[in-house]
């Protein structure tokens, strides 16, 4: 079972890491890959060939794909706009992706065919007679899935009960604020208790990705529960966008970790503004890539009260893309040889780069290395070569000016310089920031640069998202209901609360 294609989670969350080349496979991951990629759609209203006859296939379709032992739901909804044209979108329930647009639907006879062009990708199927479900499949990337859709009662929906719904017991306000050094500004929530007071607070830093202030993914919003148990538990909480994203300015593409901090800096001087906040009790909370830039901002100024890392890296970037690979992949059904040879692949990537700091170069070798790995597998009945747009893309992810950096960042710089309370706390099944590794290095560091006021917390069956998981794999993420544990919520309110108010 050979990996090959670009995986990255956008955040360590879904978001770190798993942007590793892996060579591409007709398994489970290439399903998951296929699926997620339907984001990828250019939004299209097609006019169907038939109006009257779509309009009596509209409404809810759902069937399953079936890799092996893995089953992901596909749901296709047909619906008609004003102009009276077929709009058909597909979900991902198990993806945690809906309404994702298509870009060509043709209705002949009994036959629909619905076309995703922006990722290659069709299904073809056969209506019934009493139009009640569809026989046929979904082609993609050269590979065909078996796919029967049958009608349903109504649209499927996400179940996230943990997500609060209005009126709130605090007040709630959109904020904007300014990143001098970076010369634009920030949009972001701030919350803050009923009551006017003067209160500790708390800044929500995103991880990896470009992220919304709700750290938004999967059909999950962890920042939105996690700011609304804090500011009932009396902190001020304030979430932002990351720069270029939703309201906020700013270059995303262009950003490093380090820049990024300039974010966090610049929500940190917004608050200390508040008359409302105890400026001597305002800390950072960061999640996966956030609990990277938490330390590096706590390392540079005395105004940080305490710093929570929940699941940030404690060893290199690279350590943590070739631990993460071989996890994920294990998880999802890889034998030892596949992820062996992932590995050599990934570190023959990994050394171009740091050999190589001229893009041009770097990019040329990597050309080269990933055409000799097709022609070497190209025998190999499971395995499907990249194409060259795909390698283009991953080519350009990989010399961008954020992985370049951390792949070689060391948090050990900065963790070590923190002389503030930190709290770092990781589940016991988190794939993408293993916890053993991450959690023992943060506590080296920590002890290294002297700084005894920390606690360290393995949280068993919970995963990178602080769900609680079965295997920890990425796949279970969006089909878990609950956002995040309330006992990893409990264990950091409690500590914030211990260590500010003390």
């Amino acid at each position: 079972m050979l990996i090959h294609g670009g995986h990255f989670y956008n955040n360590f969350r879904y978001e770190l890491i798993f942007k590793t080349l892996t060579m591409k496979k007709t398994n489970l991951t290439s399903l998951l890959k296929l699926i997620v990629a339907i984001i990828l759609l250019i939004p299209f209203a097609s006019r169907a060939q038939d109006s009257l006859t779509m309009k009596q296939l509209a409404g809810t379709w759902s069937g399953t794909l079936k890799i092996q032992a893995t089953e992901i739901r596909l749901v296709m909804n047909i619906s008609f706009n004003e102009a009276d044209s077929a709009m058909v979108t597909f979900d991902s329930p198990d993806q945690g992706v809906l309404d994702l647009p298509t870009d060509k639907v043709v209705l002949h006879e009994d036959s629909l065919y619905v076309s995703a062009r922006g990722i290659g990708g069709k299904f073809i199927g056969k209506v019934d007679e009493d139009a009640s479900s569809m026989a046929g499949s979904w082609q993609q990337g050269g590979m065909s899935f078996p796919l029967t859709l049958e009608r349903q009662g109504k649209r499927i929906t996400l179940n996230r009960p943990q997500e609060p719904k209005p009126p709130f017991p605090y007040r709630s306000s959109e904020v904007t604020f300014p990143n001098t050094a970076g010369g634009f500004d920030l949009a972001g929530t701030l919350t803050i208790p009923e009551k006017a007071g003067h209160y500790p607070a708390a800044i929500l830093i995103t991880g990896s990705g470009a992220q919304n202030r709700d750290e938004e993914l999967l059909g999950h919003k962890p920042f939105l529960v996690l700011a609304d148990y804090l500011t009932r538990q009396g902190f001020v909480v304030l979430r932002y966008d990351d720069r270029g994203v939703g309201k906020s300015k700013g270059d995303f593409k262009t950003a490093t970790s380090l820049d990024f901090a300039t974010d966090t800096e610049a929500a940190l001087d917004f608050l200390r503004k508040n008359r409302e906040v105890d400026t001597s009790k305002i800390g950072l909370i960061g999640h996966s890539e956030g609990g990277l830039i938490a330390p590096i901002v706590a390392s540079g100024r005395k105004d940080v009260a305490y710093i929570v890392l929940m699941a940030g890296p404690g060893i290199t970037g690279e350590q943590i893309l070739l631990l993460q690979s071989a996890l994920i992949s294990k998880a999802e059904g890889a034998d030892e040889k596949s992820i062996q040879i992932n590995e050599k692949l990934s570190k023959d990537i990994y050394s171009i780069l740091k050999k190589n700091r001229d893009n041009a170069k770097a990019g040329q070798k990597l050309r080269s290395l990933f055409t000799d790995f097709d022609k070497k597998y190209s025998r190999d009945t499971n395995y499907h070569p990249s194409s060259v747009k795909e390698i283009n893309q991953q080519i350009e992810n990989m010399t961008s000016p954020w992985f370049r950096y951390f792949l070689t960042f060391n948090p050990e710089d900065y963790l070590s310089k923190v002389t503030c309370p930190v709290l770092a706390v990781n589940g016991g099944l988190d794939l993408q920031v293993p916890p053993k590794e991450n959690l023992e290095a943060i506590e080296k560091s920590l002890i290294f640069g002297g700084n005894s006021t920390y606690m360290i917390e393995e949280l068993p069956g919970l995963n990178h998202l602080f769900q609680n998981a079965t295997t920890g794999s990425p796949s279970e993420y969006a089909k878990i209901e609950e956002t995040i544990s309330p006992a990893a919520m409990e264990l950091i309110g409690r500590w914030i609360q211990k260590t500010v108010l003390k």
